[in-house]
């Protein structure tokens, strides 16, 4: 069968590859169910006081990291578009942030523009492509990855794991006699990103791994660049909830979200050893277990509108608490701005790969 076919129908059998605008038409319905009922378009908005918008878009994800307790992230800093390379330079050297490590955009989304620096040429290409405010973080080797949703009402001093979802990264396996080509192209997850894994690793691709000889194509967990999702929710036992609910409520302004963390193992991760938080994600946050490819989209709509239905609360007891909605001007200039970036990332993704 012709590659292209192949993965036509790989995709068309396969709901989270579908477009976001189909997988999400029948939730514009409930969101509406909830606009009226809070007489706000934007009832999302108070759910999370500390962060700009809620957390739905156009949050800068450095200011969401210092709400966090410093020990519990990357270290990481903040280049702006008006400081000159010299002081970037400057201040990776101050933070002992060391190569290899990561960059993104402070303002982004689905993993866009996300690169792995590997050296001073790739950083100095990486800022001249980038044209808005970037981080540098360090890269975090744990070799676990999981994204763990979590809410809390006001008022109330213990929140609720509500999914989890476990990130299997784009790892190949040598058999002594395939390239890496040829092991991508044996699997359609990974074929489909094998154009961007051509651009990021040129020749490299042609590599004949040694049996049983491993290599991480995309050091990141997101769906979007190949990575598989787990839903592994049976894990959010007792002492599971309350290592992330310790955290949590020590984030001022913060109830419902998603926390991505990276770490090295389940017992180390619930003694609150042995992890950071690659990000945390708020009003904005998918329930990402929904993207196990054992879930059917029904599955998935019904995730979506229970925590909706949840954010809806937070944001009304919040309301009442003295937290207004944004104006709806506010709203749609976060919208405007959200797309807007999406266009300059996609962009600025694509220089990043030339």
């Amino acid at each position: 069968m012709n590659q292209k076919v192949k993965l036509f129908f790989y995709q068309l059998t396969n709901w989270e590859y579908w477009p976001f605008l189909i997988v999400y038409f029948p939730m514009f319905f409930v969101w509406a169910y909830y606009s009226v009922r809070a007489k706000s378009f934007f009832f999302f908005s108070p759910s999370n006081p500390g962060i700009k918008n809620g957390g739905m878009a156009m949050e800068s994800k450095m200011e969401i990291y210092d709400l966090l307790p410093i020990e519990t992230y990357p270290k990481t800093i903040l280049h702006k578009t008006n400081e000159d390379f010299t002081e970037l330079l400057h201040k990776i050297n101050a933070s002992e942030i060391k190569f290899p490590f990561i960059a993104k955009p402070d303002i982004g989304l689905k993993g866009k523009a996300v690169q792995k620096i590997k050296d001073l040429d790739s950083l100095h290409r990486y800022a001249d492509a980038i044209k808005t405010d970037f981080l540098i973080q360090e890269l975090i080797n744990f070799p676990l990855e999981a994204g763990i949703f979590y809410y809390r009402y006001p008022n109330e001093k213990k929140g609720i794991i509500s999914g989890i979802v476990v990130k299997e990264f784009m790892i190949l396996t040598g058999d002594g006699k395939s390239t890496i080509e040829d092991l991508i192209k044996k699997n359609n997850r990974y074929l489909l990103q094998l154009n961007a894994l051509k651009k990021m690793h040129g020749d490299l691709l042609c590599k004949i791994l040694k049996e049983k000889e491993e290599i991480n194509l995309m050091p990141y967990g997101n769906h979007a660049r190949g990575s598989k999702f787990t839903d592994e929710t049976w894990r959010a036992n007792e002492k599971l909830n309350q290592m992330i609910n310790d955290i949590c409520i020590n984030v001022k302004g913060f109830y419902f979200g998603r926390l991505d963390i990276k770490f090295s193992s389940w017992e180390e991760l619930e003694e609150g050893k042995s992890y950071s938080i690659i990000e945390l994600n708020a009003a904005g946050s998918e329930p990402t277990h929904i993207y196990d490819p054992a879930h059917s989209i029904f599955f998935a709509w019904k995730e979506i509108a229970k925590h909706w239905n949840i954010m809806h609360e937070i944001a009304r007891i919040n309301f009442k608490n003295g937290t207004k909605y944004i104006t709806f001007k506010e709203g749609i200039e976060m919208l405007k701005g959200n797309i807007q970036l999406i266009d300059q990332l996609e962009m600025q993704a694509s220089e990043l790969k030339d």
